[in-house]
């Protein structure tokens, strides 16, 4: 529960960093696990270890795989260790070589899982409403060393897959998604998971649903299951024959349960995420300069992620002054996804790459904002009042906050 702020310097706003007492006795933090049954977990882990079946493509495996890939309405569902391997997995398994066209405004382990594999990402700007791939500026990256495109549905809005089908199928070129934000989600009424040749999921205990860590690949392809069926057991096809040069990409049992778990509980984390996310809108929406990414009505959404734009040349603060309000207070929201891929190592300075206006402009100004069962809407509207503080005092706050550290950032337990 959040502590009334007090005791700042005189004549100073009562925020935390003019010596108030921060606003949250706890850290808030972006992407704090939700588990809502921890016994059903304890009970699927005693049958674990009744059956002395760890791992190597177990009941709990089997079961998730079945689970997710009814849920999505796909023939086939491989689990995997995370994501990133799961994408790595899947790159090997297209056999995607030379270039692949991928958006700089995402998680740096999208360009790392090509990377890894010798695959040069070549980044793509986004569009400015929607931050997902801008289907326009795609077709004049392709050359011909690009083998796939890669689309990323930021915040779990689906990309426009229509037309990134249309030129992936005009110039022969595989196109997959990564959806580690979009579980639950949907493009219209097709959920996420069915479009491209394949789909990754992400189970990672900061999203919404997770097994701990995890991820999938969800698709229709039966060749394109089976190879990455394969690839994920060390390229094994047989009890000692291998197909395939293979990793080893194997969930845990222990995760698989709590994967299962999570997928059983999603009523009432979603519910929660879509209150905490009504009582930010409606605490943000009369802010200069800030505007809150909104689900659009016709497609399915989590709400997990709460990500504002920070305009400054309209805001009175701009987004990193606000980002030190809000840690001095216990509020650790995050910056995404600064400062874009092709900024980050190794990918800066290498090579030639087109002007990103749009991601350079996205980097500077999102801020994500905490959520799930850590917090009840009470709590977020508190977070917006601190917002309006901040905002009301913008003078003092930029005066005052040189004085400050650099933040340091600290993983959630």
């Amino acid at each position: 529960m959040p502590v009334a702020a007090g005791n700042p310097r005189h004549g100073t706003p009562s925020l935390a960093v003019f010596g108030a007492v921060p606003r949250f006795s706890r850290q808030l933090h972006v992407g704090a696990p939700n588990v809502v049954d921890p016994e059903a977990f304890i009970q699927r882990l005693r049958r674990i270890f009744d059956r002395n079946r760890l791992t190597n493509g177990g009941p709990e495996e089997r079961e998730l795989e079945q689970v997710i890939a009814e849920r999505v309405g796909v023939r086939h569902c491989i689990a995997v260790v995370n994501a990133t391997t799961a994408l790595q997995i899947l790159c090997r398994a297209l056999d995607w070589h030379g270039q692949v066209i991928v958006p700089s405004f995402t998680f740096v382990g999208t360009a790392h899982a090509l990377a890894w594999l010798g695959i040069q990402p070549v980044f793509c700007d986004v569009d400015p409403d929607t931050h997902n791939i801008d289907p326009r500026l795609v077709e004049d990256l392709i050359t011909e060393r690009t083998t796939g495109i890669l689309g990323v549905h930021l915040w779990g809005r689906p990309c426009d897959v229509d037309a990134l089908q249309r030129i992936a199928t005009e110039r022969k070129l595989d196109l997959v998604f990564d959806a580690a934000h979009a579980w639950g989600c949907s493009s219209g009424s097709t959920p996420i998971g069915r479009f491209g040749r394949a789909e990754v999921f992400s189970f990672h205990a900061t999203k919404w649903v997770h097994a701990f860590e995890g991820g999938a690949i969800a698709t229709d392809d039966d060749e394109l299951a089976k190879r990455c069926a394969a690839i994920k057991r060390f390229g094994f096809v047989g009890y000692d024959r291998t197909s395939t040069l293979g990793i080893n990409g194997t969930m845990s049992e222990a995760a698989a349960a709590m994967g299962l778990v999570s997928l059983k509980t999603e009523g009432p984390i979603l519910q929660r995420n879509r209150a905490n996310f009504e009582a930010y809108a409606e605490g943000l929406r009369r802010l200069p300069g800030v505007r809150i990414v909104q689900p659009t009505a016709e497609n399915r959404w989590h709400y997990h992620y709460v990500v504002l734009e920070i305009d400054e040349t309209v805001a009175p603060l701009h987004r990193d002054l606000l980002q030190r309000v809000l840690w001095e207070e216990r509020v650790l929201a995050r910056r995404y996804f600064y400062p874009g891929c092709h900024r980050l190592e190794p990918y800066r300075g290498v090579g030639t790459h087109r002007p990103l206006p749009v991601t350079e402009r996205l980097a500077h100004r999102t801020l994500a904002l905490p959520t799930g069962l850590q917090m009840e809407p009470h709590e977020a509207a508190s977070v917006c009042e601190l917002v309006h503080t901040a905002f009301e005092h913008a003078a003092a706050v930029r005066k005052g906050l040189p004085e400050l550290p650099p933040i340091e950032w600290h993983e959630p337990a």
